[in-house]
């Protein structure tokens, strides 16, 4: 069974950076794309990125494009999202997603992904 586990939230100012993990385990298959998700109060979920097995590459929303970034320990089980030049609309819950091979669709669709974390908060103050 697929377990997913973030953590790394926390509070910081508008300006300041942050990074969240999500340790992975019990894999017997190889991913298709693993992604971070986020959800503020009284907003649907939306992709934030996303990074694919093969071939190697990443997916950003346009609102995080050159300040976040997405990527993987040298094993392949921990996914990580650094967060930089925050400011208050990324304050969220932010969750890590596990999409299996098999499974298709664009990155940012979040009914294709089969595992879920249960989310780690960000807050970001002004």
């Amino acid at each position: 069974q697929v377990q997913l586990v973030e953590s790394g939230g926390g509070s910081v100012q508008a300006g300041g950076s942050l990074r969240v993990s999500c340790a992975a385990s019990g894999h017997t298959y190889t991913w298709n794309s693993l992604a971070w998700f986020r959800q503020a109060p009284g907003k649907q979920r939306e992709a934030v990125a996303a990074i694919y097995y093969e071939p190697r590459s990443t997916y950003y929303a346009d609102s995080v494009k050159g300040r976040f970034t997405i990527s993987l320990d040298s094993a392949e089980n921990t996914l990580y999202l650094a967060m930089n030049t925050l400011n208050t609309e990324d304050t969220a819950m932010y969750y890590c997603a596990e999409r299996p091979r098999g499974f298709r669709g664009t990155w940012d669709s979040a009914g294709t992904y089969k595992y879920w974390g249960q989310g780690t908060q960000v807050t970001v103050s002004s």
